[in-house]
């Protein structure tokens, strides 16, 4: 059946009834002018439910005014849920990306409707999801209707985000520039740390890495490397550069070799129109990607993340500022623990030694009441700041202590000696 042609977006959304449960496309692809409708619309409708990874320009949902209309359920939180999580006002849901697919296929989350944002069709009637497949993929397979955004300006990707135009119930086209993240400028602590987790990189390793100054940092110090291959889910500028170069080859890998495989892609519109109908970028369903299973099977996997607290026994906080919700759990835990089964994999979490403009120490003797684990100390292998790099695998916590301090900053160094004797019983 062919879908419903709208002349609006506001006409387009005007199919979701209340006390639906939504989904709405992520990342770069977030479709703006159709949530934009549905700011309005939900004023209408009551007991709305918006499921959601991280969203970009979306911020007319979070009003006050749409309280009791809808209700954000984040996977990930982000600019525009940020503070209505922190509120209680919104709901947060711990969950490795990895599983948000499975939570969707299995039936354990139903969708109502999902809203997207695609390509035009091609000759076969064939729409891509662009630049942001992650769990959006299973979520057109399990909705009962699906709202798209036919955007002329979405690149056509390759790999898993293909949806015919008759599986949608309702479409909007208009032509509109995507939301774009340009590289971020390096300053001297994020250079410095990149330096150091560049020095763990060796040739022919296979990088997962996400968006920011550090990842940014550590991708302009691996100009020098050879044959680096990409497997990642998310994909930007540092990494395009990298390409552009010759570093980065993929030719190492094992799985998709000659090929970057990603599962989103968020940057400038040099990077949209380098993964535009480009075959040796394959996005693919969150599922795989994050697969715990397939990730291990490249060699010399490297895992590269970021967080927001460590403390001195290798618990890794990233997706709260103690009880305040601040991110998610997203990846991280599915690609370190891929690369620490990985034959000659490692992980790292980088991050500055500071916060709060170095008020505040993020290596702490203990994390801040409430703030959530999201790598075991278990799990962590590499930490590393401006400071130095510690390597945290088979160590002891007296061992973990000692070196975590060496690479705090100077400043905080003797109060964690003292609490960590205090607190833990180790001298150090």
């Amino acid at each position: 059946m062919a879908p419903i042609i709208c002349s609006s977006a506001r006409q387009a959304v005007s199919l979701i009834e209340s006390g639906e449960t939504l989904w709405t496309h992520s990342m770069g692809a977030t479709p703006t002018l159709l949530l934009n409708a549905l700011a309005e619309h939900a004023l209408t409708k009551h007991d709305l439910t918006l499921l959601q990874l991280h969203t970009e320009c979306a911020e007319s949902l979070s009003d006050e005014k749409l309280i009791g209309h809808l209700r954000h359920r984040c996977y990930f939180g982000g600019l525009p849920t940020r503070s209505l999580l922190q509120q209680g006002d919104a709901d947060y849901v711990p969950i490795f990306l990895s599983e948000v697919p499975k939570l969707f296929r299995s039936g354990e989350q139903a969708i109502d409707t999902a809203i997207i944002q695609v390509s035009p069709p091609d000759k076969h009637g064939i729409c891509s999801l662009g630049i942001s497949v992650e769990a959006t993929l299973a979520a057109c397979q399990v909705a009962k209707k699906i709202i798209a955004h036919i955007n002329p300006q979405m690149p056509r990707t390759h790999g898993d985000g293909f949806i015919h135009y008759d599986k949608f119930a309702a479409v909007f086209e208009q032509s509109m520039a995507l939301p774009q993240h340009p590289l971020a400028a390096s300053d001297e602590v994020s250079l410095a740390v990149g330096k150091n987790v560049a020095k763990l990189v060796r040739d022919g390793d296979c990088l997962q890495m996400g968006i920011g100054a550090i990842p940014d940092a550590v991708l302009s110090c691996l100009t020098e490397h050879e044959n680096l291959g990409v497997h990642t889910e998310l994909f930007s500028d540092g990494v395009l550069n990298l390409i552009e170069q010759g570093v980065i080859t993929n030719r190492c890998k094992k799985v998709h070799p000659g090929k970057i495989v990603t599962g989103f892609a968020l940057g400038s519109q040099r990077l949209y129109d380098y993964v535009d109908d480009n075959p040796s970028v394959i996005f693919m369903d969150i599922e795989q990607v994050n697969d715990t299973s397939i990730i291990r099977k490249n060699p010399n996997m490297m895992a590269i993340n970021s967080a927001l607290q460590v403390d001195i026994s290798g618990q890794i906080c990233a997706d709260s500022l103690g009880t305040k919700i601040y991110s998610g759990v997203g990846g991280q835990m599915d690609f370190i623990r891929g690369a620490g089964l990985s034959d000659g994999g490692r992980s790292v979490i980088a991050l500055p030694s500071t916060a709060a403009r170095g008020s505040v120490s993020r290596i702490s003797t203990v994390l801040s009441p409430g703030a959530g684990v999201v790598t075991t100390r278990a799990h962590v292998h590499y930490i590393v700041t401006e400071y130095g790099i510690a390597n945290l695998r088979g160590k002891s916590l007296r061992e973990r202590a000692r070196d975590l301090i060496a690479i705090a900053h100077p400043d905080f160094r003797e109060q964690l000696r003292r609490e960590t004797f205090d607190v833990w019983g180790l001298t150090v």
